[in-house]
């Protein structure tokens, strides 16, 4: 497996990052792979996936430098650059574009695990790859990124929350299952290929969420290690946590999918991005959720965060409403 060797103060400096370039290049993999993990990323490749094969047919290059810079165990480095809080697309797409071609090409026969084809024995890879980033950036992720954007918020908003109540430990171990665990003795498994463990006591350290189901590390050494994962499933996917059709009947349906989503904590807005319904809507069904007993609410920094009551969970988990069928 491989971990990092971190110190405390390393721990609590580290943050979460929303990165457009990091969700790009996650939507780049999903393409690559072409396998949906849910009916949302069924429809996003319904749409644009036959568009992506043709321009990639269209362009031999790029299409082997795809395949050759997403190994099986390992990307070319130099088409995963860290983003910085607060870096646009566009100013990390560029550091993409100026990477070195012999870096780039050293970096390619690491994630082929083997000698470059001849096709990539050339100097423009960096300039191929940062024009296929740009294409599905532009294409495939931009015009869905401001309901992107708010669904990260809130799982960062969640995850965060888990931090105050059970500590790191239980969100690290829960950002890539399988994947991601803390060990003990300051040391955090980041996934289970065996290289040597890394030493980043003193460094940034930014955990990054992205909407498809992938995730991975990157890093510019000493300064900045991140740690790309996956959220919540339910997030990406409001489907996938069905509504029990008695839970349905009794409250609405609207209003049974909002108390069936947060069993994390979400923000009005949040809750809009992901279910779909009109701010005014979600609104008055909040009010009615918490005035019922169902909910409770608590402000971090400039959000007010609703999350499931007691009495919530007890109403979830009673048996009338379990094995009745979904709507």
């Amino acid at each position: 497996m491989g971990w990092w060797q971190l110190n405390a103060d390393t721990l609590v400096r580290s943050r979460f990052v929303l990165s457009p370039f990091t969700e790009t290049f996650a939507s780049l993999k999903l393409l690559h792979a072409g396998t949906p993990a849910h009916p949302g990323e069924q429809a996003w490749l319904r749409a644009h996936l036959p568009a992506y094969r043709t321009r990639l047919a269209a362009d031999p290059a790029t299409a082997q430098l795809v395949r050759a810079a997403l190994g099986r165990s390992w990307i070319a480095d130099f088409i995963t650059p860290t983003p910085k809080d607060g870096e646009t697309f566009e100013e990390v797409v560029a550091r993409v574009r100026s990477a070195d071609p012999a870096a780039a090409r050293a970096h390619l026969t690491v994630s082929l695990a083997g000698p470059l084809p001849a096709v990539l024995d050339r100097d423009d890879l960096p300039d191929r790859a940062a024009a296929l980033l740009e294409y599905v950036w532009t294409r495939t992720v931009r015009p869905y990124w401001d309901r992107r954007r708010r669904i990260l918020e809130a799982d960062v908003a969640a995850r965060t929350a888990r931090v105050s109540q059970g500590g790191w430990a239980a969100v690290l171990d829960s950002l890539r299952p399988g994947q991601t665990r803390w060990l003990g003795g300051n040391r955090l498994q980041v996934n289970l290929h065996e290289y040597p463990p890394r030493e980043i006591s003193g460094a940034e350290l930014v955990f990054m969420p992205v909407t498809p189901r992938t995730g991975w590390v990157s890093w510019e050494e000493p300064e900045r290690y991140a740690l790309v994962y996956a959220c919540t499933g339910a997030l990406t996917d409001p489907g996938s946590r069905p509504v029990p059709a008695s839970l349905s009947a009794l409250l609405g349906r609207s209003r049974a999918t909002i108390l069936v989503l947060l069993d994390s904590p979400m923000s009005t807005s949040q809750l809009v991005a992901v279910t779909g319904q009109a701010l005014g809507s979600v609104g008055r069904h909040l009010k009615i959720l918490l005035d019922a007993g169902l909910l409770e609410r608590r402000r971090t920094g400039r959000s007010v965060l609703y999350s499931r009551s007691a009495a919530g969970e007890t109403l979830i988990a009673a048996p009338l409403f379990q094995g009745r069928g979904t709507v």
